[in-house]
């Protein structure tokens, strides 16, 4: 893995959340760029299974400023236990790691 490859913080949130917290991650320069599509979740939560529409959140970022995102994705979230997992890239575009990078400077 590249030191300077993106990282991608992958995240659901209800959708009518799910834009905000794209456009707050991107104004924070804390994301390059997020992309927000539309799911089905089904989960166990107080012992309960239940079914929600969500949307999956995939906020490109570098190293060095994921955990600040994901610290302001706790905060800012709506879920009492929001999901919010790191995935590191083994390779990248050199020309989107570089704009990444720049874009979140």
């Amino acid at each position: 893995m590249a030191d300077d490859a993106p990282v991608t913080a992958y995240v659901t949130a209800p959708r009518d959340a799910a834009t905000d917290l794209a456009r707050r991650l991107v104004d924070e320069r804390l994301a390059a760029c997020v992309n927000v599509v539309d799911c089905t979740s089904t989960y166990r939560w107080d012992d309960v299974v239940r079914e929600d529409e969500e949307a999956v959140l995939l906020a490109k970022t570098t190293p060095d400023r994921y955990p600040e995102l994901a610290d302001r994705l706790v905060e800012w979230h709506p879920h009492d236990v929001p999901c919010v997992e790191r995935i590191d890239a083994d390779d990248a575009h050199d020309e989107f790691t570089a704009w990444c990078a720049d874009a979140v400077e």
